[in-house]
C-alpha cells in the first residue's frame, strides 16, 4: 500500500525526476532496476558514461529545496506517483509522470474525469457545443479536464467551472499560456484544479505539449474531440487515449470544414459518435468507479541480474539497428536477437547519455 513520502524522500524523488534525460519511462525503469530513487540517483552518472555520454550534472539537494519552496509560495504542492493522493488514472499508466505539481482544489483529482479537446481556431458553434456539453457532463458528476488552450479547451473549462474542471498546463504551474486566458487561469485556480509535470516558471516548449496531452487523456475515462484538423494536437491526445485503453468520442462535422477532417476520421476508425452528454454517459457508466484498465503493453522492467558483460556484447548491434526513424522496442529486440533485458539496458544507458529519443507507442530513435 502506498504511503506519503517524507520530505527528505520527496527531495530525492524530485532530484531523480529532474535529472537530465530522465522521462517517465526511464524513471520507472530505474526504480524497477535499483529499487529506490536514492539508489537510482547514485547510479545515473555511471550508466550515462556507459551509454557514451559526458558527465551528468544531477540536480542538487538545494535545487530540490528551491523548487519545493517555490511551489509552497504559490500555494501549490508536489505529489509523487507513489503517493496515495496521486490521481488514479495517471497511476494506471505504464509509466506515470514521476511527479506533478497541483494548484487549487486537489480533491477534484479524486473524482471521475472526462477529457475534452479540440481546435484552437474553433468555430463559434464548436465552442458553444463544447461549453454546453462540458456543463452537461459536469452536472452528471464528471470533472472535465482539458489543456487550457484557446478555442475548444477554453470553452470546455468555462462550461464546467461550477461543477469541477481540471487544467493540465504544458509549462510550469505558474505560467499562464496563452496570456489571453489569464482570467480563466485565475478562475480555475479558485474553483478548479491545475496540474503540471514541469518545474515552476518553466515556459512551455513544443516538446512539452505531447507530454501534457498524455496526462490529459491519462487522467480521464475517455477523450472527447470536438473539432480537429488533420495533424491536430487533439488527435495526438486521442492516440494517447487509445494506447492507454481509454474511450474515444468524436463530434461529427461538415465535410467542407477542415476542422472536421480529424474528428470524422476518428469516427471512421471507431470513435463513439457524440451529439449529447448521454452519448458519453451511456459508454462510461458501466466502468465508472472501477479500476482503470491497464494498457496491453509497455516498457518492460529491467531485471537487476543482467550482466554488464552481456550488455556490452550486444551494444553495437543495438546501436546499428537504431536509426533516425522511430522503431518499436519489441522490433528492436527481435532484430538484435538478444535477451530483452540486455537490449533494454543498452537503451536505458543511451537515453541517460542523451543519445536516445523515446516516442509514443513504445518506439525509440537516435536523438
Amino acid at each position: 500500500m502506498s504511503a506519503a513520502l517524507s520530505e527528505s524522500e520527496r527531495r530525492v524523488w524530485l532530484r531523480l525526476a529532474r535529472a537530465p534525460n530522465i522521462g517517465p519511462v526511464t524513471f520507472a525503469q530505474l526504480l524497477a532496476r535499483f529499487g529506490s530513487a536514492s539508489a537510482a540517483l547514485e547510479e545515473v552518472p555511471r550508466l550515462a558514461r556507459r551509454g557514451g555520454g559526458e558527465a551528468v550534472k544531477l540536480p542538487s539537494e538545494a535545487d530540490a529545496r528551491r523548487e519545493l519552496e517555490a511551489l509552497e509560495k504559490l500555494g501549490a504542492r508536489l505529489i509523487a506517483s507513489c503517493e496515495p493522493a496521486f490521481p488514479r488514472g495517471l497511476s494506471a499508466l505504464v509509466a506515470p509522470p514521476p511527479v506533478i505539481a497541483v494548484l487549487g482544489h486537489g480533491v477534484l483529482l479524486g473524482r471521475e474525469m472526462i477529457a475534452m479537446v479540440g481546435a484552437r481556431n474553433a468555430s463559434a458553434l464548436g465552442r458553444k457545443f463544447a461549453q454546453t456539453l462540458a456543463g452537461d457532463l459536469g452536472a452528471a458528476g464528471l470533472v472535465v479536464v482539458s489543456g487550457m488552450a484557446r478555442g475548444i479547451d477554453t470553452a470546455a473549462h468555462e462550461g464546467s467551472l461550477k461543477s469541477g474542471t481540471c487544467a493540465v498546463v504544458a509549462g510550469g504551474i505558474d505560467v499562464i499560456y496563452p496570456q489571453e486566458n489569464t482570467g480563466l487561469y485565475q478562475r480555475i485556480k479558485e474553483q478548479g484544479v491545475l496540474i503540471s509535470e514541469m518545474p515552476p516558471s518553466q515556459p512551455p516548449q513544443a516538446r512539452h505539449f505531447p507530454r501534457r496531452n498524455r496526462l490529459i487523456s491519462g487522467l480521464a475515462r475517455g477523450v472527447i474531440v470536438v473539432e480537429a484538423a488533420q495533424g491536430s494536437g487533439s488527435l495526438i491526445t486521442a492516440n494517447f487515449a487509445l494506447e492507454q485503453n481509454r474511450e474515444v468520442f468524436a463530434v461529427p462535422g461538415s465535410p467542407l470544414d477542415p476542422r472536421a477532417k480529424g474528428t470524422n476520421r476518428l469516427l471512421r476508425q471507431g470513435a463513439v459518435l457524440t451529439e449529447t452528454a448521454e452519448d458519453v454517459l451511456t459508454v462510461l457508466k458501466p466502468i465508472l468507479g472501477g479500476d482503470f484498465r491497464e494498457p496491453e503493453r509497455g516498457p518492460a522492467e529491467i531485471p537487476s541480474g543482467v550482466s554488464e558483460a552481456e550488455v556490452d556484447r550486444i551494444r553495437a548491434a543495438v546501436e546499428e539497428a537504431l536509426g533516425p526513424s522511430p522503431v518499436g522496442v519489441d522490433e528492436l529486440i527481435r532484430l538484435c536477437g538478444a535477451p530483452a533485458s540486455a537490449v533494454l539496458t543498452v537503451l536505458l544507458e543511451m537515453e541517460l547519455a542523451g543519445r536516445l529519443e523515446r516516442h509514443p507507442g513504445n518506439k525509440v530513435s537516435w536523438r
